[in-house]
């Protein structure tokens, strides 16, 4: 479908064509029209499918009718991350070029002025505000900031937010909120958590349910089926013709991050890092640096899986596996896009197998599996159903070592309280 046929005001077309949208995604498709009717819309929806466009449009052809009050916060955007907060006040600002609409992206991990650029931003009255939970918050509790006239309520990446741990700082924001508003829930997943919050904060919604993606077919993977010491010298290996223009590294540890990002450093290769130790302006200058190609190599954790939307990614290295199979398809997802070509590589250490055969049968397919170099030594097989990290059997093991369950020595029994007592001494995980 073509955008011209949606019953949207001209002035917002203009915009559409300066940025050469033409035709809607599927997502867009489905959920404008609905929007537009005013309803509210519970919908499944995958990052890189064009949802904040789906939102965004309708509420900007809305509020471009000047039929809102001035100088009040009109539409209320919820975001799980800092990044994706500026991202979408960036696009919206596109969209809205040859708008007489305002918007400001409020997120915490600035300085004071950033934090009073926010805050003086809200108080004038700007249309549309996009914030993550937290900061959102303490400008709540400061009394600087009005959200008694939104009309329209967004969650964006509901499930990411759950995950994170903003379930009671969404519900302490909706208490702001007036009752007479349209809410737009948005999720790559649907939990029975998100449907619960649903039911808290939607009114009779539409369903816009588009099937969980499969990671795209122009992505190519692969796998190396390898030991924990072999993965960077496999990188390296990799790297030691031409690296690629850009390229993503993604692990779920911060210490593995730095580690790969100094090893990439003493090879003199352009790297970037991104992870939550970083301060806001390093993050934004990272990020700025790998766009404009001055570092075409990022190393990061999953803070940029989601909703960073990077051009021409070539490829997509996970140097571990992902938390669950639904994070590896985010991963991969940040190339192949606009039709585009993409790359993946996963490297899978012994006690990582099982999870590894879970994101297969996920995706139903056999990821190819590419042998280790030989001058790196010799690799594991890929046995995934003997690399359990948890074996089924650690029990009837115990049983068979001869020590009888439940009956140790009295020995025993006072070092094991000693140990008792020294763990809630020590405060609980060193990590």
């Amino acid at each position: 479908m073509k955008f011209e046929e949606l019953n949207i005001e001209e002035a917002l077309l203009e915009g559409l064509r300066a940025m050469n949208f033409k035709e809607t995604t599927p997502v867009q498709e489905q959920t404008i029209p609905v929007v537009l009717e005013g309803r509210d819309i519970i919908s499944c929806a995958q990052t890189g499918t064009g949802k904040t466009a789906a939102y965004l449009l309708p509420i900007l052809n809305m509020l471009c009718k000047g039929e809102q009050p001035q100088e009040a916060i009109n539409a209320l955007v919820m975001v799980p991350t800092r990044e994706l907060a500026q991202q979408i006040d960036q696009q919206l600002e596109g969209f809205a070029y040859f708008l007489p609409v305002s918007s400001v992206a409020v997120y915490g991990g600035g300085d004071g002025v950033i934090f009073e650029q926010q805050r003086r931003a809200m108080l004038s009255g700007v249309d549309i505000v996009i914030a993550t939970p937290g900061r959102l918050l303490a400008l709540l509790a400061m009394g600087e900031i009005d959200l008694s006239d939104v009309k329209f309520f967004i969650l964006d990446e509901a499930d990411r937010m759950l995950e994170m741990g903003f379930v009671d700082d969404i519900m302490q924001i909706v208490s702001f909120l007036p009752k007479d508003r349209q809410t737009l829930l948005f999720s790559a997943t649907m939990p029975q958590r998100i449907k619960d919050l649903a039911k808290k904060i939607l009114n009779n919604p539409a369903e816009v349910q588009l099937s969980v993606s499969k990671p795209a077919d122009k992505i190519k993977q692969s796998a190396y089926i390898c030991y924990e010491r072999q993965k960077i010298p496999i990188i390296l290996e990799l790297f030691k013709e031409k690296t690629p223009e850009k390229v993503i590294v993604f692990s779920s540890s911060k210490q593995k991050v730095k580690d790969l990002y100094a090893a990439f450093l003493r090879k003199g290769l352009k790297v970037g890092q991104m992870h939550s130790d970083l301060e806001q302006a390093e993050r934004e200058t990272v990020i700025r640096n790998f766009k404009n190609g001055h570092v075409n190599i990022l190393i990061a954790t999953d803070i940029v899986s989601r909703g960073i939307d990077i051009e021409d990614i070539e490829l997509i290295i996970n140097l571990d596996i992902p938390r669950d199979e639904e994070d590896y398809i985010h991963r991969i997802g940040r190339t192949a896009r606009a039709n585009n070509d993409g790359q993946a590589i996963t490297f899978v250490s012994e006690n990582e197998q099982s999870k590894f055969r879970k994101i297969e049968v996920f995706i139903e397919k056999d990821i190819e599996k590419t042998p280790v170099p030989e001058h790196l030594g010799e690799a594991p097989a890929y046995k995934p159903s003997a690399h359990k990290r948890f074996p089924a059997n650690r029990r009837s093991s115990r049983r068979k070592s001869g020590k009888p369950q439940g009956s140790n020595s009295g020995g025993n029994k006072n070092n094991r309280n000693k140990n008792n007592k020294n763990r809630r001494k020590g405060g609980g995980n060193k990590e």
